[in-house]
């Protein structure tokens, strides 16, 4: 697994700018040319800030960010930055949340106005989260 140091965002510009929508695979390389294996949660943070997105969203199968990870109604609909490491740091966030709640934490640190996780296994989640003042999952912003 390797960690990522840089996103050429020169590459991606001219792909967004005559409106596509890249398709990018966790995969990096290291000066030597050797492949790596990296989190995707932590390259889709990094490209988010490498192009200045105004919002990162992470789809998962989990609600969100819940307080007691087996109550539903713990759901966490927004945070800031601090409550996001607090979490982290009192094991709130733990497992497959934690490399997520981390990523969010850094592109949001790099530039990025607000990142949410939300959960993809709710019909319309996506439209629900950015265009309903309630959401369905977790905002994180600074």
């Amino acid at each position: 697994v390797g960690d990522i140091t840089k996103i050429n965002s020169e590459i991606l510009f001219p792909i967004l700018e005559q409106g596509y929508i890249p398709v990018i695979s966790s995969i990096g390389s290291s000066i030597e040319g050797v492949s790596h294996n990296i989190n995707a949660d932590f390259v889709a943070g990094e490209i988010a800030a490498a192009i200045n997105a105004e919002k990162l969203i992470l789809m998962t199968d989990t609600p969100g960010i819940l307080i007691d990870k087996n109550d539903q109604k713990s759901l966490q609909k927004q945070i800031n930055l601090k409550e996001a490491r607090e979490f982290i740091h009192d094991d709130i966030v733990s497992n497959g949340m934690k490399p997520k709640t981390e990523c969010c934490i850094r592109a949001i640190a790099q530039g990025v106005k607000a990142a949410h996780i939300i959960d993809g296994r709710i019909e319309h989640a996506l439209l629900l989260e950015i265009f309903t003042n309630s959401g369905v999952g977790t905002m994180i912003n600074a």
